[in-house]
């Protein structure tokens, strides 16, 4: 259903910046611990840190940070924005862990990396002289007992930390299996060394990948109580920076929000002031390579501006007086001025970022399945350790193989990766999406669309251009030609207000840009005739047709009537010279975006409200077989009921009022970002632009990130279904599953990360291709 749906009367959203989840069982516990309030339901996310409480109004935030505390966590509300950048930079804070880093967390950053730091360089002389036992002298081994104890007790204490929190809560975690690995290897070693005659000088002890089970010789741990918290250590910092990644594009859409305008008083004087201070219906000034401040309508002046970071387009859009402006865009070239249309919250690059920040709250099936697994992997994991442990010591086992199997069970198994899967693929997604004009409300939507067979279009607004426009002019052979007639016609049609003028003068100054049209004498307006005037001293007339034509001019106007457009006619000094056939015109990427819909083994259907004969015309030059003319609101919306029923996957793609019906009764509303806010607020997909082929490109980036999440969460299972009974039989030692483990989640997020430069027509196609095609 469409993602615009309006929350049930008394309910409302509230988002949490939440601490101290480390993996899925986190974000199992947080969820659960919320749901328990009454009315309450929660959708966490590990890689931003964020969770999206929806409560009765009468909840307080207090209430429900009190119930994320009582988890074990911390939580608070999402730190304020100025006033009118909120909208553009609230929501991303920080992609990548909850908020804008401030100077405390700054502050904890360094004395992470410092932590790790000192840790790596008190570990690397255990690892060395524990894995080569040729480099082993006499009491080698306490040399390395005195550089581990600080690395197991401070270094670890993050693990330590957070599992006794956890404990407090009766919760267990990824780093409650950290800590009593670490605590386990270092304890066993100590006992080793000052009871267990490994302390003895001259000791030496073998290093074995893969240990074997049993075996009597002396055997210390200290390379897993230094490895085991160093590789979690390296794993969780690239895993950080890594995760940070996926959300640059996210972050990218913040830094083109304009930080002050140059705003112009009625006397034409200008004073820069910050954004935040412009007013809708005040004039500021964009000069060549200032981002335009906000949206807006040129006022006066001309240049192209750059839109490719707010909406995917590629190809600079040129920019006039009247034409509307998107803030966020570059002017390449020319000075403009430009009046305020929207600011703050209601501009169209504010609704982008809120829009793709929404959509990584959210969990696909797979994940919610994940998560409801992770939920009970940590005390399952434990229970094993221990049966692990009591399995070995039962069976005869030397007590250092016995705990080796354990400590390794404990490390190896790895929830992080099934919490990450999702939400990682997300987070490069939707940026990524963003950059080529898609925006996806969330994961279903994603899924949802991976699935679609059929998209019911709109004509008007979705196809066409939804505005009259000159199609094709057709003069008569051995006349003035078509370029002076259309540049008569324009000039006549100047002093006309009606739609079909406005074409004309428009098509004229388009063709002819170098050429100003030059000015109407005389002009007159004959009602329901047409409009007549003296250009250059030429009795000029622009009309209906009259009853005979030349036979070149009577086809062109039975083929303008054949395809539903409107002929006009242009004499000259009392000779007809051409017919114009004017109309609603296709956009220019329609074909080519019916035609990848249909190789993606989506199904076109034309709904309109129209005359049948226009949309059949319309429907042959794209293709489509599928046909409904003259469907009000109403029509539409049954129209989708009767394809679901027919057991159909249905998308609608439009862009107005009456699609907002349709749109919420499909399977997936697709909605132009150039639309009206009522259909665009009933669509779970918006696409930025007015081009409808960006539709095709979000069917195949749905399909590569559900992929992609497919992919993270098999590695993710299968990783543990192998890895933990490995380290159970004793074949993986605790520091190789140290390692292992934090692989798998680096695996998983390098995975995601691929969805960053995924593009939607690989590069040697589109070389190939060449940019050519319809």
């Amino acid at each position: 259903m469409g993602a615009g749906a309006a929350a049930p009367p008394g309910v409302t959203t509230t988002d949490l910046v939440v601490g101290g989840m480390t993996c899925a069982a986190c974000v199992g516990r947080v969820e659960k611990r919320l749901g328990r309030l009454p009315g309450v339901s929660a959708a966490v996310n590990l890689a931003t840190g964020r969770a999206r409480v929806t409560h009765p109004v009468d909840t307080t935030a207090d209430e429900l940070v009190a119930a994320v505390v009582q988890a074990g966590y911390t939580a608070e509300l999402p730190a304020p924005a100025e006033p009118v950048r909120d909208a553009v930079t609230g929501p991303v804070r920080d992609a990548a862990a909850g908020h804008e880093p401030d100077a405390a967390e700054a502050d904890g950053a360094r004395a992470e990396r410092t932590r790790l730091l000192v840790t790596a360089l008190l570990s690397l002389p255990v690892l060395v002289l524990s894995m080569v036992p040729g480099w082993q002298f006499r009491n080698w081994q306490w040399l390395c007992f005195a550089l581990a104890a600080p690395v197991a007790a401070w270094g670890a204490w993050p693990f330590h930390r957070r599992a006794l929190r956890g404990l407090r809560h009766g919760a267990a975690t990824m780093d409650t299996l950290v800590s009593l690995g670490v605590a386990a290897s270092f304890s066993w070693s100590a006992y080793a060394l000052f009871l267990g005659g490994a302390g003895e000088p001259g000791m030496r002890m073998p290093f074995e990948v893969l240990p074997s089970a049993g075996g009597g010789a002396a055997h210390v741990y200290l390379e897993a109580a230094v490895g085991v918290p160093l590789s979690v250590l390296v794993g969780r910092f690239l895993e950080a920076r890594a995760r940070g990644a996926t959300g640059a594009a996210v972050r990218s859409l913040a830094a083109l929000a304009a930080k002050d305008v140059a705003v112009r008083g009625p006397d034409g004087t200008e004073r820069r002031v910050p954004v935040e201070e412009l007013r809708v219906g005040q004039e500021f000034t964009v000069r060549p390579g200032e981002r335009v401040a906000t949206d807006g309508v040129v006022v006066s002046g001309a240049s192209a501006l750059d839109v490719s970071l707010v909406t995917g387009e590629s190809e600079p859009v040129a920019a006039g007086a009247g034409q509307a402006v998107v803030g966020g865009s570059v002017n390449a070239s020319g000075l403009l001025v430009v009046r305020a249309t929207a600011v703050g919250a209601g501009t169209r690059l504010a609704r982008i970022t809120r829009m793709v920040t929404e959509a990584q709250t959210g969990k696909a099936r797979a994940q919610r399945l994940a998560d409801a697994a992770a939920g009970v992997f940590v005390p399952v994991v434990l229970t094993l350790a221990v049966t692990v442990l009591g399995f070995w010591l039962g069976a005869g086992a030397e007590p250092e193989a016995a705990v080796t199997a354990a400590v390794a069970t404990l490390v190896v198994a790895c929830p992080c990766a099934l919490g990450l899967a999702t939400p990682t693929a997300l987070l490069a997604a939707t940026g990524r999406g963003a950059r080529l004009g898609v925006l996806v409300s969330g994961p279903r939507a994603l899924e949802t669309l991976r699935r679609v067979d059929t998209v019911v279009l709109g004509k008007t607004g979705t196809l066409t251009t939804g505005a009259m426009a000159v199609a094709r002019v057709t003069a008569v052979g051995g006349g003035l030609g078509p370029e002076a007639v259309v540049r008569l016609a324009g000039a006549v049609e100047q002093g006309s207000e009606h739609p079909l003028g406005r074409a004309v003068v428009a098509y004229a100054r388009q063709r002819l840009p170098e050429r100003r049209l030059p000015p109407v004498s005389d002009f007159r307006a004959v009602t329901g005739r047409g409009v007549e005037g003296v250009v250059e001293g030429r009795r000029v007339e622009v009309c209906g047709p009259g009853d005979a034509l030349p036979g070149e001019l009577a086809a062109a106007l039975a083929e303008a009537e054949a395809e539903a457009r409107t002929a006009v006619v242009v004499r000259v000094d009392g000779a007809d010279e051409a017919v114009l056939a004017v109309g609603d015109v296709l956009r220019p990427g329609s074909y080519r975006a019916v035609d990848r819909l249909r190789r993606l083994g989506v199904r076109p259907v034309l709904a309109t409200g129209d005359r049948a004969a226009t949309a059949h015309a319309v429907a042959a030059e794209l293709g489509i077989t599928e046909v409904h003319a003259g469907c009000t609101p109403r029509g539409k919306a049954e129209l989708v009921d009767r394809l679901r029923a027919e057991g159909r996957r249905v998308a609608v793609l439009g862009d107005g009022v009456n699609d907002a019906a349709a749109l919420a009764r499909a399977d997936l509303g697709i909605a132009l970002g150039c639309g009206t806010d009522a259909a665009i607020g009933a669509a779970d997909v918006t696409l930025v632009g007015d081009d409808i082929g960006a539709a095709a490109v979000a069917v195949r980036l749905a399909r590569r990130t559900l992929a992609t999440i497919r992919a993270n969460l098999v590695w993710a299972f299968g990783y543990n279904a192998l890895a933990v009974p490995l380290a159970a039989v004793g074949r993986l030692g605790p520091m190789t599953a140290a390692v292992a483990m934090s692989a798998s989640s680096l695996l998983v997020v390098a995975n995601s990360l691929r969805l960053r430069t995924w593009e939607p027509v690989p590069r040697a196609a589109r070389a190939r291709r060449g940019g050519g095609g319809r």
